[in-house]
């Protein structure tokens, strides 16, 4: 998959009313609450495991990975914010046509659909890479115990 789309079809942003586009905002907005619920399972789990290592080189790709998660949760905390002030924005839109230029708050509305879909494209691979990571630890430092407690 290239590219994460809620919208049907190519010319839905320009075509769909203020209604439309304030529920598939609506709708980012609860993903990106997840993807935030998602983040800090992903450094609960790095932190669990984190205090048990004993091999440099399994701190240091652990450690990448833990910068790499912050980047990733500062982004989404930046869009969880756009996409607030977003629904705002239609918000006000709907109540007065006249408050911003409409061709202009689309053309914000589709960066702020493809800022979204970078993120969710960057946050999968770390995600999997998370995992990934985890798991090769602890089969390599032999931590297989604490998972059955």
């Amino acid at each position: 998959m290239n590219d994460f789309r809620y919208r049907p079809k190519d010319d839905y942003i320009p075509k769909a009313n203020w209604e439309e586009l304030f529920v598939l905002t609506e709708h980012w907005q609860s993903d990106l609450e997840f993807y935030q619920d998602d983040l800090k399972f992903l450094n609960h789990l790095i932190d669990k495991y984190f205090i048990w290592l004993t091999d440099k080189k399994h701190i240091d790709k652990v450690r990448d990975l833990e910068v790499n998660l912050l980047e990733i949760t500062k982004k989404c905390e930046s869009l969880l914010g756009q996409t607030s002030k977003h629904l705002t924005h239609i918000e006000e839109i709907m109540s007065d046509p006249f408050t911003y230029d409409a061709q202009k708050f689309r053309e914000e509305h589709q960066l702020l659909e493809d800022a979204i879909s970078d993120f969710i494209k960057q946050f999968r691979k770390s995600r999997k890479a998370a995992f990934a990571i985890t798991e090769y630890v602890i089969d390599s430092e032999k931590l297989s115990y604490l998972l059955k407690d």
